[in-house]
Parts: C-alpha cells; structure tokens; sequence
C-alpha cells in the first residue's frame, strides 16, 4: 500500500491518544511575513489557558418580566455624561448590560446547522476525548483528494454538535473553524465562530477568527472583539486591524493616527502597511493608497485579505506562489467579477466547495456580462444549450463540448459537475455520450435520475460500475462473476478495480466469503489491523459518524485519488455505511471511478 511519511505519523498519534494531555499545539501560520506556499497545512492556534473538563453548563433561563436590574452593572457610569465615569466603567460589567443573561448561548452544544437542516445529530463526535478530536483536525491536511469526502466533513464541522469531554467548547469551535479555513471554506467557519458569544472567545478562537476575517477579505469581522483580541495576543496583525476597525466606524478621522503610531513603532512596512492604509481610507475618498506588487515575493494571509477587501487585483504570478486553498476561497470573494472568479470556482466546485448550481448560475452571471466573443462566453453558450436545445444531438454536442475543453483532470471534472443537472434532463441512450453523463450525474448526486440509464450501459463498463454503487435497492447485492466482470474502463485500470471491489465489499453489497476470496485476488486486504484501522472502526461501532469522517480524512490525505489504499478506502465505506451515511460513501465511491 501506498501510505505516505504524513499517514504514517498520523497512525502514531492515533495510536498514542493516550498521551494527548502532553501534546502542545501551535499557533497558525502567522499573518504578516510568512506565506501560504508551504503545501503541508499551518499549524493549530494557541490554545487556551485551562479548559473545562467537562462540557460547559446551560446558562440560566430568562428572568421574570419585571425583575428589576441589577446594581452591580454600572449603569450610572454608563448613562453618566462625565468622560471620567464612562472611563471607568467595568467592560464585564457593559458587557452584562449589552447581552443579557438570558441571551447568552452556552458552549454545551455549538454550531451552526441542525438536524432539521441536514446537519449531523448533537451526539455525532459520541464519547470521544475532545483531546483526540482536535489532534485529528489540527493535523488533517486539506485539501482531501474526494470532493464528497469534503462536503460530509463540512457538514460535520458545522453541524451543531455537543462539545466532547476535556475540551472547552470555544476552542473547539475555534479547532472546526480553523480547518474549515484549510479546506477552502472560510464562509462556514465564520458563521461557526459567530455562533460563540464575544464574551467566551479563548486565545485559541480569536486567532480562528483572524484567519478566517483575512480568508474571507473581511476585516469586520474581529472588529467587535478587536480589543480583547489585543490584550490577549502579540500579533502585529491585531495592531494594524485596530487602525482599519477605526477607519471602518464611519467616524472621520478615526484610524489614521493609529496607523502613524503603528509605522513609527515598526509594526509592518511596505505592501502590508499599504493596504492597512488603503483599508482605513475606504470611508475617506480624499485618502487614496495605491498598491504595487513588483517587489512582492509572496502572497501571505494578510496580503491576501486585505487586497480582498480593498478590491485591489492581486497579479497571476503572485497568486500561483499560493496554497490550493486561496483559490478556494477566490471562489466565492465578492470584490471578483464572475469572470475572475470562474477558473477559481471551477476548482472549488470540484472540491465540493461550490454546489453545480452555484457554478450554473455563476456561468449565468458571465453570460450576461461578457463579451460573448469570449471564451468563457461560449462555454455560457454551450450550458444554455445543453440545457435547452430542441434536439437531443445538439444537447450532447454541447456537453462534449464542454467536457472536452478543459486541460487537465481536476478542470475536466468540474466540468461534469457544471453540466451534472443538463446531464439529469437527457433521455437514457446507448452513444458515445453515456458514460459521461451518467459520471455527471452522479458527480452532484443526481442518482435517481443516473439509475435511468441501467438499461443502456454494457455489463463490466465504468458505466455499468457506477450505477451498481448508486444502486439502492433493497438487498442489491452482487456475485464474484459480477465483480470479476469489471474491467476498470479507462484509467488506472487495476486501482479502479480495487477501489471498486472495496466499495462494494463496505457497502455490504458482497457476501462475507466472497468479499475475503476476492479481496485476496485483487490484493485488497479488508482484514488490515492497525491503530487507524482500529480507531474507525471503534467510532462506526460506536455510532460517532462525526468522528468517522475525521479519521476518514486521515485516511485519505494524498494529493489525488491514485494515493488512496483500498484497503483504507473498504474501512472508509464500510465506517461510514454503518453509521447512516450511505449516500455519501456511494457517491464517494462513484467519484473514485470517475477521477482516476
């Protein structure tokens, strides 16, 4: 098997989760030098000093109507119109004032999408020690090789989940928050940060939600905790912040004599004062900054940030010295025209940042404002086209098309996910289109609609072996002649045949002996034993589907689908089929079939 040095010290920690009390974690990377071009993922935040060990209490309900106001808050200092008493305020006591016991969430259970949303139950990370969980994501590179992979541990991440034991529940919070940044996700995991009540944030949280402001290019966000976050922490770039959250109030004047302070004291220089500057002056027009990057190296977090939320371009060649998850996140930055952000939102829709009718409507969007001699105006063309062409021929060429035009895989495959509901609406036929489509189809879910084409598809071909793991027929099950049947397609043809068998064998698809015979044909060893191995297999019987796709995505930390071990991948669909998420681990499966 192939398993990367990464994997391997992975299998070490989750076999000494034991000694987790002694582990230190480190900060982010850090915001004003250093850059983004490392490809292994930045460290943790600071965490914070104690932590509960157990989860936090409920806060108390409402009082009564009626009940009178508490001495204690200070109100006549606060309604005082004495400078010198307002001064002397207590801020706890003003933050009492400004939300109310009764307002206050408790750290018990954070996040941000519930059940009835199609987020995960409370109790989905079980019994785990927090300790272990946040190693997990601390050290869980991203982004995965599987696009379905991400969009469950999104969901996970973000769902509102109990806080497990020996972990405060901000920092938890602050640990799900910081790797959904990684994964190019910054938008969830600034709703999630905002799901924890300023007067809770831990040193840990507040250095989750810089990373996540600069990811998003919105400095706004750490404004309300802007001075809390400088008491607490020695980053410059909370120095310079303080500056562009005065400037933001709107108040004239404001921000520009904390930024002289900041240059006197040596704060920062150059391109990273500059769009300080240019951000403080965005609510003045006679303080105009402009930025020039010919003596830029490299493009760092507050670089990247605050370009975006100054609207200033930031060039190609800077941009490729850039981790994958800055075009993540380019995928979805406001200041971008629909133009700029295509080739980015074509990656985020293939990593499962973007959803295909995001990607459908952004193409929309270019539709109506480019210059249709453009070629990003003719693939807008071509989707219309597919969509909506009186001919079924004409249909097709224009997926082929679209299909055709990309170089290379991660491109040809978002292109399967742009046309996957064009793809929905073609009547079932047997042509050079079929396998394509029905891998279109599947590649954003549309799995009753690819089951259509069953009776077109010629036993043993990628088609035929797709829809036999879309398949969810009560009892489908499949025999040694039907496994053995599947010659890989077109590929990498022996991986396919392994990943395929695997799917099946964990989807309980396959009888006991013959998924142990055939497994021994095709070098697949379902019977593997190790630490990793062990933990999934604990949390699937444990019925903790959080935990399982976190250990999933130690997994399957490699660049590509052709890193993956099947061996790995059997454990992977077979944790996940056992705690109720068969429809990702099918579509997950299918994906495997597709991209390699």
């Amino acid at each position: 098997m192939r398993i990367s040095a990464k994997r391997k010290a992975l299998l070490l920690l989750v076999a000494g989760a034991s000694v987790l009390p002694a582990l230190a974690q480190e900060r982010p990377e850090s915001i004003l030098p250093p850059g983004f071009n490392e490809q292994t993922p930045a460290p943790t935040p600071t965490p914070s000093a104690p932590v509960a060990s157990t989860p936090a209490p409920a806060q108390p309900s409402a009082p009564l109507p009626g009940t009178p106001v508490p001495d204690d808050l200070g109100l006549d200092n606060l309604l005082s119109n004495d400078p010198a008493a307002t001064a002397e305020a207590d801020p706890a006591a003003m933050q009492a004032y400004e939300l109310p016991v009764y307002a206050r969430r408790s750290l018990a259970r954070v996040g941000v999408v519930g059940t009835d949303q199609g987020g995960l139950a409370p109790g989905a990370f079980g019994r785990s020690d927090g300790r272990f969980l946040q190693m997990l994501m601390a050290r869980l590179d991203a982004p995965l090789p599987s696009r379905w992979l991400s969009i469950a541990l999104r969901r996970a991440l973000a769902s509102q989940v109990d806080t497990p034991a020996q972990v405060n529940g901000a920092d938890f919070a602050a640990e799900r928050a910081w790797l959904l940044v990684r994964m190019g996700e910054p938008h969830v995991a600034r709703a999630l940060i905002e799901a924890v009540d300023t007067d809770n944030y831990t040193p840990k949280l507040y250095e989750a939600a810089l990373q996540t402001a600069l990811a998003a290019g919105d400095p706004g966000l750490v404004c309300p905790v802007i001075g809390q976050a400088q008491r607490q922490s020695g980053d410059r770039a909370w120095v310079l912040l303080d500056a562009v959250c005065a400037g933001l109030s709107g108040i004239a004047g404001q921000g520009g004599p904390q930024l002289e302070a900041a240059r006197k004291r040596r704060v920062a220089s150059g391109v990273d004062l500059l769009l300080a500057d240019k951000a403080v002056g965005l609510t003045n027009k006679r303080r105009a900054v402009t930025i020039e990057w010919d003596s830029v190296g490299e493009l760092t977090a507050w670089r990247y940030g605050m370009a975006m939320a100054t609207g200033v371009d930031v060039p190609a060649p800077l941009l490729a010295t850039a981790a994958p998850r800055v075009k993540f996140w380019r995928a979805m930055a406001p200041a971008l025209s629909p133009v700029a952000r295509r080739p980015s939102a074509e990656l985020a829709a293939a990593q499962g940042v973007l959803s295909s009718a995001a990607l459908v409507d952004l193409y929309g969007a270019i539709d109506q404002s480019e210059d249709p001699s453009s070629p990003d105006a003719a693939a807008a063309r071509d989707l219309t086209a597919a969509f909506s062409a009186a001919a079924r021929g004409d249909r097709v060429a224009a997926l082929r098309r679209l299909w055709e035009a990309p170089e290379g895989p991660r491109a040809r495959y978002a292109r399967l996910v742009l046309t996957a509901r064009a793809a929905a609406l073609l009547p079932p036929a047997a042509d050079e289109a079929t396998e394509r489509a029905i891998a279109s189809m599947l590649s954003a879910g549309y799995d009753q609609a690819a089951l259509r084409w069953r009776g077109v598809v010629t036993r043993g071909s990628d088609g035929w072996a797709m829809l036999a793991l879309a398949n969810t027929g009560f009892g489908a099950r499949y025999s040694r002649g039907e496994v053995r049947s599947y010659g890989g397609g077109q590929g990498d043809t022996t991986l396919k045949r392994q990943l395929f068998f695997a799917a099946l064998a964990g989807l309980d698809r396959i009888d006991a002996a013959t998924a142990q015979s055939l497994g021994g044909d095709l070098g697949v060893d379902i019977a593997l034993d190790n630490p990793w191995t062990r933990a999934i297999d604990q949390a699937a019987q444990a019925g903790a589907p959080g935990t399982v796709l976190l250990l999933a995505g130690v997994g399957m930390q490699t660049a590509n689908w052709h890193g993956v071990p099947p061996a790995y991948f059997y454990r992977i669909i077979a944790a996940m089929h056992r705690v109720g998420l068969d429809a990702e681990a099918r579509m997950m499966a299918i994906e495997a079939l597709t991209r390699l």
